[in-house]
């Protein structure tokens, strides 16, 4: 029987910059379909597919769907953290979509009337830290305060849940979920039996668990313990605040 290449080689490390989530990479060998997870945050993300180079701000996604892999193709991500925001972003308006950036070259992009060098995996925080210096990147410390649960008031929730679908395009309530969701993912691949993963997240019975995975993460409890396929479990990434 013949067996087919991955169909996707990824990887992902750590950055140096308050801002960012993690950094990711990925190449493709063939056509396929992949498992494409539900995430909280925003990010940047390049691709080249047939010596064509895209550039988009990607938006939070609130489901788990499944996307078409060209052959040959690459492509970088850098993943912003929860409540940072770039300058002129409407992140309820890029939610489960993206907008694609102007291309000013070879290797060369539009931002903010500006021309950007594309970053690569391995300069991608230095990338981060110009974008800081020019202003175009910072915290909402509004959203990150309402993150760790400080809301000392009722007027200050109101400005909270103003402030969250502004920064993020989400509410607080659908951080929470999308992020024990993967919580959840995480621990049941890692070895975890269904009932420690219930007690330790919050859900209140399998049934729960088990539409939140399907919704959110596109596989059940049970898919998630037992299926080894790397190319869809490569896209479930650990909560921000694990």
């Amino acid at each position: 029987m013949q067996r087919h290449a991955k169909l996707i080689e990824f990887g992902e490390r750590n950055s140096d910059s308050p801002h960012v989530l993690r950094i990711w990479r990925s190449e493709s060998s063939r056509d396929g379909e992949f498992l494409s997870v539900a995430y909280p945050q925003w990010e940047i993300v390049v691709a080249r597919v047939a010596g064509k180079l895209d550039v988009v701000l990607r938006g939070a996604e609130t489901s788990a769907t499944r996307a078409s892999v060209p052959s040959d193709g690459s492509w970088l991500g850098i993943r912003f953290r929860s409540g940072t925001v770039m300058k002129g972003v409407d992140y309820a308006g890029i939610c489960n979509a993206s907008v694609a950036l102007p291309i000013a070259g070879e290797n060369c992009f539009w931002l903010d009337g500006e021309s950007w060098e594309v970053p690569t995996f391995e300069n991608a925080d230095e990338f981060v830290a110009r974008l800081t210096r020019r202003g175009m990147l910072a915290c909402d410390p509004i959203v990150s305060a309402a993150l760790v649960g400080d809301s000392t008031s009722e007027e200050r929730l109101r400005t909270q849940q103003r402030r969250f679908t502004k920064s993020t395009g989400l509410s607080r309530q659908a951080i929470t979920k999308i992020e024990r969701a993967q919580l959840a993912a995480v621990m049941l691949r890692e070895g975890c039996t269904i009932n420690d993963t219930i007690a330790a997240t919050g859900f209140s019975d399998q049934p729960h668990l088990t539409r939140s995975l399907k919704w959110l993460m596109g596989l059940t409890p049970g898919q998630l313990i037992s299926t080894k396929d790397a190319t869809q479990l490569s896209f479930i990434p650990k909560p921000e605040r694990i």
